[in-house]
């Protein structure tokens, strides 16, 4: 075993140690207030709600940390167990060396991480979210979205992939400058395209038809001098009791989107409100913002991989003996994120402070009280815990605490 198994082998459990004791302070805290609804909110959310969002909490979070333990052997049995090196004589023996034998090693991976997923999303969906009154899905919807994405991730997915590989054979040194050009390209193109090509493959939209919240909606558009192709109405109802409303698309291409099930819970005003603080968040630049660090980012892990994949080291010292183009993008997207992994509070610390600031934008807009009472019903009807244990928020929540959040649009 080399210096950076050892290293590698540490930064893994430190990871999983530290994500399987966060989710135990997070259930011990959740349970521990369950038996009383905070002050705040006490005249607007009942015992029996408090409750069903403390049990919801903790279902949720002990079968993440059954993830988190099960994550940790797979990643174990591709790198020590030789699961990787397995993969590789499979696509060895059907191809030539070269990128369709990289395509294939990619696919085979990919392929088998979908199949160990499946029956953890089963059980998220038939049987968490069933006993919790959430789901709506059919065994053969979750199934035809599954195809869906499969082949959707083949059709945009490999030929990315191919122009990687290619890229990394052919232009020398400085392949991953040009592969990061091509990412951004990618995700541009995404974007783009998402509204009108791919949504509409998972969900039916139509146009709004309530006439009070589309005049709301509109006025608040115009006060906030916002141009937008389309307000849209998405029949979320036919998978998922939650709600929820958000911006997709950019330029030309924007829409607003709003969940069936949101306009179903939530009055006109309360609609404006959660609308207004949408709004926020692209009137203060948070979406470009979180581009411009993604990208930065990357270019960053792009030289990373660069470097790495001339290293032996780093080849060996996974168990992997055959090095290859492939295999570096493999290993090093599996292995990476156990060493990123205490950073991950800086990205919700970010995150949380553009959702104050999209709460400013919207009391100046809409009524800060209509969001109030708007973000209440949604705390209740998604059973949403009141009372996170508050490390565990710090450190993965990409939303203020509810109580944190309430406190100060009562103060706007």
């Amino acid at each position: 075993m080399t210096t950076f198994s050892l290293v590698f082998l540490a930064a893994l459990a430190l990871a999983t140690a530290t994500r399987l004791w966060l989710g135990w302070r997070h259930v011990t805290y959740v349970t521990a207030h369950r038996g009383r609804v905070p002050a705040e909110f006490a005249a607007n959310i009942n015992l029996d709600a408090h409750q069903k969002a403390a049990d919801y909490t903790c279902a949720k979070t002990r079968f993440a940390m059954t993830g988190v333990a099960y994550d940790a052997a797979i990643l174990l049995a591709l790198t020590f167990g030789g699961g990787l090196q397995l993969l590789h004589g499979v696509s060895a023996e059907w191809l030539a060396e070269g990128i369709p034998r990289g395509l294939a090693l990619l696919a085979l991976l990919a392929a088998l991480l979908t199949v160990l997923e499946i029956p953890f999303g089963l059980y998220r969906t038939f049987v968490i979210e069933e006993r919790f009154g959430f789901n709506k899905m059919t065994p053969g919807l979750y199934f035809l979205d599954l195809a869906k994405s499969l082949a959707l991730a083949a059709l945009f997915g490999l030929p990315l992939a191919a122009a990687v590989l290619w890229l990394m054979q052919a232009m020398g040194g400085y392949w991953w400058l040009y592969a990061w050009a091509l990412w951004i390209a990618f995700n541009v193109v995404m974007l783009a395209i998402y509204p009108t090509w791919i949504a509409p493959l998972f969900n039916k939209f139509s146009p709004m038809q309530d006439a009070e919240v589309k005049e709301r909606v509109e006025r608040l558009l115009e006060r906030c001098a916002f141009k937008v192709k389309g307000l849209m109405v998405m029949d979320g109802s036919r998978r998922s009791a939650h709600g929820n409303a958000y911006f997709t698309g950019f330029g030309a291409s924007k829409r607003i989107v709003f969940f069936d099930t949101l306009l179903a819970r939530l009055d006109p005003a309360e609609v404006e409100a959660v609308l207004a603080h949408e709004l926020g968040h692209f009137k203060l630049r948070h979406v470009l913002k979180r581009m411009a660090w993604l990208f930065l980012a990357s270019l960053g892990f792009m030289w990373l991989l660069g470097y790495l994949m001339e290293q032996p080291w780093f080849y060996h010292g996974l168990n992997v003996d055959t090095p290859s183009t492939a295999m570096a993008l493999i290993l090093f997207f599996i292995v990476v994120p156990q060493f990123t992994f205490l950073l991950q509070p800086l990205g919700a610390m970010y995150s949380r402070k553009h959702e104050f600031e999209a709460d400013e934008y919207a009391s100046r807009y809409a009524s800060a009280g209509d969001l109030v009472t708007a973000l209440i019903k949604l705390y209740r009807d998604n059973a949403a815990t009141l009372t996170p244990d508050p490390l565990h928020s710090a450190f993965y929540d990409s939303h203020p605490p509810a109580l944190a959040r309430i406190a100060r649009l009562q103060k706007a």
